[in-house]
């Protein structure tokens, strides 16, 4: 009984670290990158086989943490949903577990990458911030802390 109860213990942390992925369809889009009722929602777009993408998603982390009344930070990954394993592994990874992110899913991606952003050509990472008042800014490549400024 009592390994029972120090299996269970060091599971249940774990389980409450596990990402929460959602699909994200074409049909979901506009919820998304609909203003927020305050702050910003910062949309962290990555991938799995970019190699900027997880110290991007840190970045952008650690700001929401320092600002977690004013920043809404959402992860998408713009690989297809069928790969959440490896998606939901690179997510606790990144230390990312307590966002709920989303991925793609949809038979065209290039279509959620339109109506997502449509300055953004599809590369990553990228990042996507919508503010209150719906203005947005869209920045490509790796955050640096100038840029971490533009965004804040």
């Amino acid at each position: 009984m009592r390994r029972l109860l120090l299996t269970l213990a060091a599971i249940v942390p774990m389980m409450a670290q596990a990402a929460s992925l959602t699909a994200l369809s074409a049909a979901d889009v506009p919820a998304l990158i609909k203003p927020p009722t305050h702050g910003e929602r910062v949309i962290a777009l990555w991938s799995l086989d970019c190699v900027y993408c997880e110290a991007n998603l840190q970045a952008l982390a650690a700001l929401q943490k320092a600002h977690p009344h004013d920043i809404e930070l959402v992860p998408v990954a713009t690989d297809d949903i069928a790969q959440h394993e490896a998606i939901e592994q690179r997510i606790r990874a990144a230390g990312l577990a307590v966002y709920s992110a989303r991925a793609y899913a949809d038979a065209t991606p290039e279509q959620i990458n339109f109506l997502l952003d449509p300055d953004w050509g599809g590369e990553t990472p990228r990042t996507l911030v919508i503010r209150v008042d719906g203005t947005r800014i869209g920045i490509s490549g790796a955050i640096t802390p100038q840029r971490l400024q533009q965004l804040w």
